[in-house]
């Protein structure tokens, strides 16, 4: 038994693999349980299917309630799911006011009738050891089985495409977390421009996910949230078992983003990218899902393809294949030790 502490972040991939392995499933309406890069779970239920997900919100405190909503609605639409239903458990540390919990309620309302969801539930308190609020929500959608998606799916051959670009959510979280560093490093107007990354491009992908559903085939969609774009390639590599072959410089990195990711030593690969869609499809109909995002004015570049082979991801450069690196935590890590007294673990 390792006893030595775990770094902030995910757990590493190989231990938690063996966690789930000796997690029985009860019940054989139980479609899709957990599992390394899978977003949700699936429940057979008649003629359809429940989708569910369960994420927490740790790292952001600014507009948390809205937050929560909008991470948890990307997973259940990486399914091909509309969410519908949503439950938060919210805990709050001491000296939290009535108006704070109000303005978190208000938040938490406000996205959920944004997105057409119904808040049916959860629970909130004031609790002990915590310096800063925390949601953890569940999200249920639902899915005719013909239109269900996974990260399973990805066959060889397939076109890899990547919404709007990374790493939004990074950079929307640093502008609001640490507001004043970033005005000191790149001027007020960069660091407010940054903030607004939180609605545009905008950390939901639900739009997205809806518009790659009715424009072509889809063989998987992936949520890359934390670990970035790296992580996600790994995960939908290690669920479906394929080789992914990306081209980094086919990436989409904003001019701002790059600044923000200098200005905090950061690298971008490897940075929450909440906002990015991750998805792969038959090559003959990449074209047809490229201007469908195209004509609704959502960037999408195609990054990569996938092979036969053992789960793994290769960057190429256009002559040289090389093994691109999976991180072990997300970089946001690194900056919350560093710049807001977190503990170092």
């Amino acid at each position: 038994m390792g006893k030595s502490a775990l770094p902030i972040g995910k757990l590493p991939p190989e231990f938690f693999a063996r966690l789930l392995a000796d997690i029985p499933i009860q019940d054989d309406r139980v479609l899709v349980g957990p599992g390394i890069g899978l977003d949700c779970a699936v429940i057979e239920m008649g003629d359809r299917l429940l989708v569910t997900k369960s994420d927490p919100v740790t790292f952001a405190s600014d507009a948390i309630g809205w937050y929560a909503v909008q991470v948890n609605a990307n997973d259940i639409a990486t399914s091909g799911a509309e969410p519908r239903w949503f439950m938060a458990t919210c805990l709050l540390p001491p000296g939290t006011t009535e108006l704070d919990i109000q303005l978190i309620a208000r938040q938490l309302s406000d996205a959920c009738t944004a997105l057409g969801i119904s808040l049916i539930g959860g629970h909130t308190e004031i609790t002990h050891g915590i310096d800063h609020p925390i949601i953890c929500g569940t999200m249920i959608g639902e899915v005719s089985k013909i239109n269900l998606v996974t990260s399973r799916g990805t066959q060889p051959g397939d076109s890899i495409l990547l919404t709007k670009g990374i790493p939004i959510e990074a950079i929307t979280l640093l502008a609001r977390e640490f507001p004043a560093q970033m005005r000191e490093s790149l001027g007020d107007d960069k660091q407010k421009r940054a903030a607004r990354y939180l609605t545009d491009p905008g950390i939901s992908i639900v739009r997205d996910a809806h518009i790659a559903t009715h424009a072509g085939r889809l063989t998987a969609m992936h949520d890359p949230t934390e670990g970035g774009l790296a992580a996600a390639l790994w995960e939908m590599a290690d669920a479906s078992g394929r080789c992914l072959v990306i081209e980094p410089s086919k990436v989409y990195i904003t001019d701002l983003a790059a600044e923000v990711c200098e200005c905090f030593k950061i690298d971008p690969f490897v940075s929450l990218a909440s906002g990015a869609l991750l998805l792969t499809t038959p090559q003959s109909d990449a074209k047809a899902i490229l201007q469908a995002f195209q004509a609704a004015n959502i960037r999408c570049n195609e990054i990569g393809h996938a092979e036969n082979g053992d789960p793994n991801v290769i960057a190429w450069d256009g002559n040289t294949r090389t093994k691109f690196p999976r991180p072990e935590r997300d970089e946001m890590g690194k900056v919350f030790n560093s710049w807001s007294g977190f503990p170092s673990v």
